[in-house]
């Protein structure tokens, strides 16, 4: 599934608008991000507090960053992209990540994100029905962390990007082929509702 997020969350991310751009990407795993921005012309920093996370990520090219991303060791407007996937859900202070990633994003630069809505759907459908369907991902969230979109909206608002979010979902045959089959990447596509996985893109502004 992270995979799957990860694919969709880069089609999110414009070319590069200059030489030397930095691509900050806040929880970087194993660097799923990297094959799907690879030729876009970033530089990939990738943030993470798991060891050997990052040493993944760095067999992926991908310029691996030990740090809280509550407390970024960059100065403010180092980064033409900050990406957050997968990643505020888990944080228990996120707004604190929000206003880190907001901070070292250059005026002009992109916010993108996805994570799970708080909501009732979304605890039923992302930690009930995914533990008892996949046992691997039990215990893996928390639904008190789950983030409200119209509080995230507020908040990159208040450090000066005005967030758009839609909400994905992956396509369900696809899906029940790889519940069946373990084969092959689900497409993750829009959906008229924000209430279980939803995504964010938004602009910094330049004044």
């Amino acid at each position: 599934m992270l995979y799957w997020l990860a694919r969709a969350r880069a089609r999110l991310i414009p070319p590069a608008e200059r030489d030397g751009a930095v691509l900050i990407d806040l929880g970087c795993g194993g660097g799923l991000l990297a094959p799907h921005i690879a030729g876009k012309g970033y530089q990939h920093v990738g943030v993470d507090l798991v060891v050997s996370g990052l040493e993944q990520a760095a067999a992926h090219g991908v310029l691996p960053v030990l740090a809280d991303a509550r407390r970024l060791p960059f100065p403010d407007g180092a980064a033409d992209v900050v990406s957050a996937g997968e990643l505020l859900e888990h944080v228990p202070d996120w707004p604190a990540v929000v206003a880190e990633a907001c901070r070292v994003l250059r005026p002009g630069g992109w916010l993108v994100l996805d994570t799970l809505a708080d909501t009732a759907v979304s605890r039923l459908v992302a930690v009930r029905m995914a533990e008892a369907i996949i046992p691997a991902v039990r215990g893996i969230h928390d639904p008190a962390l789950f983030v409200s979109p119209r509080k995230l909206r507020i908040e990159c608002a208040r450090h000066g990007v005005p967030l758009a979010v839609r909400g994905v979902r992956p396509t369900l045959p696809a899906l029940t082929r790889w519940l069946v089959t373990r084969r092959n990447a689900v497409p993750i596509v829009p959906t008229f509702t924000t209430a279980i996985l939803y995504q964010g893109r938004g602009r910094k502004g330049t004044q």
